[in-house]
């Protein structure tokens, strides 16, 4: 019975050691020790917001549960891949999630409103600036639903950009694009979501 006392209190130190460290520590003392405990730790701190970028996508609670953890299945998966040195955790963690809400959103999904309004509506020329800003400045609640009609590719890469503060930097490294790449692929979201904006 001490015994198992003994390891119980161990264990409970441990976790609440491993609680304290900071997210690329946790990341390394899982992958050398392959602890799922610990990845609860790393659970722990991101499932609401990711919970919260999976409904942005679905709409649904179900299938925003359902995406979360297979989310954090993948992660888990493919936790070797993370390098600390390229891309802060949470940034590495949420390219992944909205990759694939973006791919679940268009297996899933038939052509929605959006798609058509871009096939006829979207040839403005890519010269026109739209500074965030200008999006700022737009009435909150009609400026989601015009990110809810944005395809599901630009508005992840809105979404990184703008509410998760990912430098234009860390996007060229996670998503394996040139500086002037990101940023036309940035303008041109902008240019979507305003005359979206516009037409509703």
């Amino acid at each position: 019975m001490l015994i198992l006392v003994l390891v119980g209190s161990k264990k409970e130190s441990y976790m609440s050691l491993a609680k304290k460290l900071d997210d690329a520590s946790l990341v390394e003392k899982i992958k050398t020790s392959q602890d799922s405990q610990l990845f609860g730790i790393l659970y722990d701190r991101y499932s609401n917001k990711v919970y919260n970028k999976c409904y942005s996508f679905t709409h649904n609670e179900p299938e925003a549960k359902d995406l979360t953890q297979e989310i954090f299945l993948k992660v888990f998966l493919k936790l070797d891949l993370y390098n600390a040195v390229k891309a802060s955790f949470s940034t590495w963690l949420f390219v992944i999630t909205y990759n694939f809400c973006t791919n679940y959103v268009n297996r899933t999904k038939k052509k929605n409103n959006a798609e058509r309004l871009d096939d006829h509506e979207y040839h403005l020329g890519e010269e026109q600036e739209i500074g965030i800003d200008d999006i700022n400045s737009l009435d909150p609640n009609k400026l989601t639903k015009a990110l809810q009609l944005l395809p599901p590719e630009e508005k992840s890469l809105l979404l990184l950009k703008y509410q998760d503060d990912v430098s234009i930097k860390e996007l060229q490294v996670s998503l394996e694009l040139g500086e002037s790449a990101i940023k036309m692929r940035l303008n041109r979201a902008k240019i979507k979501v305003v005359k979206i904006y516009n037409s509703l």
